[in-house]
């Protein structure tokens, strides 16, 4: 008997150390588990770290090219007010002061590069820049449109839009693969193939591209028209329309 009692009184406090400890737990686990929730709901994150494909600028500012002309102001030393054109080497001149890399810079970012160029010379000077003209934002389409060249980029536009702009396929257009070239850096470019003649058949212009400025269009020409002039003018009867390819 002495010996079951002890038996018992020790599994009993085995028990009751096993709910003190799974109780202690349970709220360190739900706060874990909140966390993990919120940290994998959070926008503009990946594994709790920020992303920046996810969290990127939604209204980008605009970024110096070549040929911008800006105006500078000095509220309180007007004598040093200029109007400046960014030069193929990417500097502008400053009145009084050494040139200025200002290519690829925002206007926030820019007058905050004069003000401090200017720093030495003046006391907490006060500048204000204006972008007076710049390129007007443009696309290319090239190959077989019926007005290939350059066209102004002043609305939302999509590739399918572009071409009608270029004034449409000729005969000799591959409508299955158009490309959309878009340089991403100085020397890296990407493409895209569209199947326009699908998308327009199916009426369905969900993967409709979005044009972004310099993007080049270029429609290829079909394999019809490459051996068309190979081929006997009696032989050509034997072929639909072009457009079918």
């Amino acid at each position: 008997m002495p010996f079951r009692f002890m038996l018992t009184t020790i599994i009993c406090c085995l028990l009751q150390l096993t709910l003190v400890v799974a109780a202690a737990q349970q709220p360190r686990s739900s706060a874990s588990g909140a966390s993990a929730t919120a940290n994998a709901t959070k926008p503009g994150t990946a594994d709790g770290a920020p992303s920046p494909a996810l969290a990127g600028e939604r209204r980008p500012l605009y970024r110096l090219r070549k040929s911008d002309v800006l105006e500078i102001n000095f509220t309180f030393v007007p004598d040093f007010d200029q109007t400046v054109t960014v030069q193929p080497d990417g500097f502008i001149g400053l009145k009084g002061e050494k040139q200025l890399y200002a290519e690829n810079l925002t206007i926030p970012e820019l007058q905050e590069a004069v003000r401090q160029a200017y720093a030495p010379v003046m006391h907490d000077p006060e500048v204000n820049v204006v972008l007076k003209d710049f390129e007007t934002p443009f696309f290319l389409a090239g190959g077989q449109v019926s007005h290939p060249g350059k066209y102004e980029l002043r609305a939302d536009t999509t590739v399918s839009e572009a071409v009608a702009i270029a004034g449409g396929f000729n005969e000799q257009a591959k409508h299955s693969q158009v490309v959309l070239f878009r340089r991403v850096s100085d020397d890296l470019v990407e493409s895209h193939v569209l199947n326009l003649k699908h998308m327009l058949d199916t009426k369905n212009l969900a993967e409709d591209l979005h044009l972004k400025p310099g993007d080049l269009i270029f429609v290829p020409q079909n394999s019809i028209s490459k051996i068309r002039r190979y081929l006997p003018t009696s032989s050509l009867s034997m072929y639909s329309s072009p457009t079918q390819f």
